[in-house]
Order: structure tokens, then sequence, then C-alpha cells
């Protein structure tokens, strides 16, 4: 007891002047700043959804005014195609659209393309446009890219790479570094080129590599004059050899290892296939990685890229930002195609 009394009055000479809070009262003041704290809570997360309501719009808008050139990384795996779309439904989901309120508004388009055909099994630069940045993407199909490609000796498949069937097989134990840098000279400046069967160029308006698909007998296109402005051996480890190539438009890695492999007296087809360079692109400087397929960073690889391209392709001056009222009623997306003679351009 003496000690317990000795423990109260040290305690109550160190507050003099507390009088002591009865319990009910203490739980009526912890109740009041708990409903404080909740009101504030909510009225923060009331101004959080008016603010995110409000970002939607101002990201659609944002997105719309979009116009010019840039590039991204594409990966092994999908299709040019599917990957444009891809990039088209994310930047859609990050700025809202299309939702069911904008139905009752006016339509607008955006207009997103690519600018040369990438094989699903090749990886690297793909150039985009967007806006009237789609009007520019002819202009990259003519231009020249680059390509580090590592093919096969000895093995021929129906599609010219190794996603296709084997369809022959050769010796290639012979054949040497020099054989290959020999011959080399060959493929390079203006030469005549077959393409491949398994490809974009078309057929009365079908892909030939789909009538190939569905077992249709498709002739091989004629040859076509094609200009490799540099070519080299970069490596050499049998059966496998890496080619650094920088070409012309309407040009085919594909047929070129091919013909590499049947000049050597065997056979050959791409086992990998990396797009380095199209026209001012570089895979390393410019093309936008899929974590970074934003919005934002878009609107800063559009102004980046701007100055890459030749002031006869710059884009005039846009016009001024229409209202978000007008801008906010994208309701669908365009589908066309510009047919080209080697590549083919897609708009959505």
């Amino acid at each position: 007891m003496a000690a317990a009394e000795a423990g109260v009055v040290s305690s109550s000479s160190l507050k003099p002047d507390t009088a002591p809070v009865p319990e009910s009262a203490g739980m009526a003041a912890a109740t009041a700043a708990t409903s404080s704290a909740m009101a504030a809570a909510a009225a923060v997360a009331s101004r959080s959804g008016s603010e995110a309501r409000v970002s939607k719009p101002a990201l659609a808008t944002k997105l719309l005014s979009l116009s010019g050139v840039f590039a991204v990384h594409k990966p092994k795996g999908p299709t040019s195609a599917e990957l444009l779309n891809r990039l088209k439904e994310k930047l859609l989901a990050e700025a809202g659209m299309p939702s069911p309120e904008w139905t009752k508004r006016k339509k607008q388009t955006l207009k997103i393309g690519h600018g040369g055909t990438l094989d699903s099994a090749a990886r690297g630069v793909l150039v985009v446009g967007i806006g009237r940045g789609t009007k520019l993407l002819t202009s990259m199909l003519s231009g020249s890219k680059r390509y580090i490609a590592t093919g096969e000796l000895g093995k021929a498949t129906d599609t010219l790479d190794s996603t296709g069937k084997v369809t022959e097989e050769k010796p290639y134990d012979k054949i040497t570094q020099e054989d290959i840098e020999g011959i080399l000279q060959k493929f390079t400046g203006n030469i005549m080129q077959v393409p491949p069967l398994y490809s974009a160029l078309k057929k009365d308006g079908q892909r030939l590599s789909t009538l190939m698909k569905r077992g249709e007998v498709v002739e091989a296109k004629p040859a076509r004059p094609v200009t490799v402005y540099s070519l080299s051996l970069q490596k050499f480890q049998p059966p496998f050899f890496t080619l650094d190539v920088e070409c012309g438009g309407g040009f085919y890695i594909r047929s070129l290892v091919s013909d590499i492999g049947k000049e050597l007296s065997s056979c050959a087809n791409v086992l990998e296939l990396t797009r380095t360079k199209q026209g001012p692109f570089t895979l390393e400087e410019h093309a936008l990685p899929e974590d970074r397929w934003t919005i934002d960073d878009i609107a800063q690889s559009l102004e980046q890229c701007s100055s890459l391209l030749p002031a006869e392709m710059a884009l005039k001056k846009s016009k001024p930002e229409e209202s978000s009222e007008q801008v906010l009623s994208c309701e669908y997306i365009t589908l066309s195609e510009i047919k080209g003679e080697d590549d083919v351009i897609k708009t959505f």
C-alpha cells in the first residue's frame, strides 16, 4: 500500500494542475476525434474522386491532340498489327476512352498506324504515327533500315525462318568464314530479290502468308530491285552466322539469308532478327518499351523525335485545341489500310 500510494503521489506531483478525466468523457472525446478524422478522409476522397473525373477528360484531350511520329520497341511474338492494337488499347484505357457517356457527343477519331511491318518472330524498332503523323508513314517505308540477323546454315524452311516447317537439309561443315565474307559483295548495292511467299505482299487483296496458311497454291512474286547499303559478317560459329545489314524499303532479310545459303551450296534460314534502326529512329535511343506507353511519355517522345525528321517532313503547326466537350466525344476507332507495295501501313 505504501508503495502504491507513493507512486500515486509522485504521479500527481508531476501534473499538479491536471484534473482527472472521467472514463465516459474520454470515450466521447475519442469518438469525436474518430468522427472528425473520418469526415476529413471522406472530404479528401471526395476531392480525389473529383480530381480523377477531371483528369480523364484532360488526358483524353491530350491524347487526341497528339500528332507526329515516334518509335516503340516491338518484342518477339506479336505481329506489328497486334502490337499496335495493344498500344492503342493502353492509351485509350489511360484516357478512359471510350465510355458510354460519350456516345451522346460528337464523334472524334483517334488515328494511329505503323510504318513498316516487322515479322512476329522479329524484334526491334517499329515506327508509329499518331494523329496527322500517320501521313508521314509512307516515307518511313522507303527509308533505310538496319538489322542484326542470325542465320542457321544447313536448314531451309517454308517461311525462311525458324518458325516454319523444315523443307530441306544440306551439309554445311565445309563452309568457312572466308567463304561467307567472299560472297557478301554479291548481295550489296542495287540487286534483284525474290520476296518470300510468307509475306505481307498481296494477291487479289489478300496477304500471301494468309493464302499459304490456308494451303492454297501461291506463285512466287517476280524478282524486284532492292538496295543494300552495307552488309557485313559479325560472327560465324557454325552453323550460325550473324549479319549486320543496312537496306532500303522492300528488302527481305529472310530472302537474303536464304539466298546466301544457296550461294554457299547449302541452305539457310533466319534464327533471330532485330531491327536496330529505321530512318532516324534507333532501338537504343528512341524506341519506347511497353512500360513507357503512356500519354505523357509519348508526348515527350514526339517532341524529341520531331527534330530527327527532315524539314520537309515536319508537321505544320496544329490548329488551337478544340474544347474538351468536342474532343471527349471519341466513340469509336476507325480502321483502314493503305496498300503498300511491300509493307502495310495501318491506321486505327
